[in-house]
């Protein structure tokens, strides 16, 4: 048995895509990975025996000239998926969202394979949305999946967020002591860098006192145009803060942090979860689904994250949340236990058996 799954080019696509992957393989089912160039980088990773690369494009992108170019490619990406599908003969296409899921998951349909969407995020996206019809299941990441269609709710099933192998090797870190005296934070704005976090944190140690800073470590992902101005700030504080673009071992990270400053991808907030970390969450605000703001309020209905609009993330609003994170550290356990109750560990499990299930109706 073979089964293809299709993703997104971003990490929030690609990690519970390839978590699903490793389980697939522990139990002895062939997996190929469909997506776009963007996820070459990420390659070298993922646990498929093979990765395919899928014309596709981003019809909502302003512009008639634009949305024609995209439709064109969206239209050649079903050709080429065909081939592939009718090369391949998979017993289940899944897909992940992003716009790279519509050209298998539409030729899948074409020729009958039975297919399963999975939505990590707390609201069903736009390209899912528009696939949710021509699929028979629709595997929801979190417990309540908002903008699911009344007809098509039949075909939901909670599976949970499933979480690299990484991060389940994380999660059994215990929550770290403060026998130091010293407060660890990470700032992270998910697998695309996020600028308001290279802006604003290093602007926060600005006000706090010299006392307070020195009793605090940083590590702070920030963006390739953005990494020489937080670095260049924090060597003007004189605070010794870790600075890179990107942290291969982000899950390890979390683990060894008190705190955690971040956006609210579905990705970070089930890691976060699972792991069982506080946080500060700053949804993304111009997303045209609010999905991160809903991904957030779970975790904050849980009692184990602080949810700021961006609008009113600030240094001074940073600065006197870490003043007060410093003052009372012992109360960040009782939120780190908090996210640990709301974590899907086995999401990768519940999700390859409704896989196998699935498969299991075609033979």
């Amino acid at each position: 048995m073979n089964v293809l799954l299709a993703a997104g080019g971003t990490g929030g696509h690609l990690f519970p895509a390839a978590a699903l992957a490793a389980a697939l393989r522990a139990r002895g089912i062939d997996v190929d990975l469909a997506t776009d160039e963007r996820a070459l980088k990420y390659g070298g990773e993922f646990p498929a025996r093979a990765i395919h690369a899928i014309p596709s494009g981003t019809p909502t992108r302003a512009g008639l000239v634009a949305k024609a170019e995209a439709a064109a490619r969206l239209g050649l990406g079903v050709a080429v998926a065909a081939r592939l599908l009718w090369r391949l003969k998979p017993a289940v296409v899944v897909g992940f969202g992003g716009y790279p899921t519509v050209p298998p998951l539409v030729a899948a349909s074409l020729l009958r394979i039975p297919s399963i969407l999975h939505e990590q995020n707390a609201v069903l996206g736009r390209a899912n949305r528009f696939l949710a019809g021509r699929v028979g299941v629709i595997a929801a990441g979190f417990p309540d999946l908002g903008g699911v269609p009344a007809a098509l709710r039949a075909k939901l099933r909670y599976a949970g967020n499933p979480v690299r192998p990484a991060v389940l090797a994380a999660a059994a870190t215990p929550y770290p002591g403060f026998a130091d005296g010293r407060l660890r934070v990470l700032a992270t704005g998910g697998s695309q860098g996020a600028h308001v976090m290279a802006e604003v944190v290093p602007a926060a140690l600005a006000r706090l006192s010299a006392e307070e800073r020195a009793r605090l470590t940083l590590t702070l992902q920030a963006r390739g145009e953005d990494l020489v101005q937080a670095q260049a700030e924090c060597r003007r504080l004189g605070f010794a803060a870790e600075i890179a673009e990107f942290f291969p071992d982000l899950p390890a990270r979390i683990a060894a942090a008190h705190l955690v400053v971040a956006r609210a991808g579905a990705s970070t907030v089930s890691e976060l979860a699972v792991i069982g970390r506080p946080s500060i969450l700053v949804p993304y605000p111009h997303a045209l689904d609010q999905d991160q703001a809903a991904n957030a309020a779970l975790l904050a209905e849980a009692g184990a994250a602080e949810v700021v609009r961006q609008s009113e993330f600030t240094p001074e609003a940073l600065a006197a949340r870490l003043r007060a994170a410093l003052a009372d550290p012992e109360a960040l356990k009782a939120k780190a236990e908090a996210a640990r109750r709301a974590g899907v560990p086995d999401a990768a499990e519940r999700l390859a058996a409704i896989v196998a299930e699935v498969a299991a109706g075609t033979r």
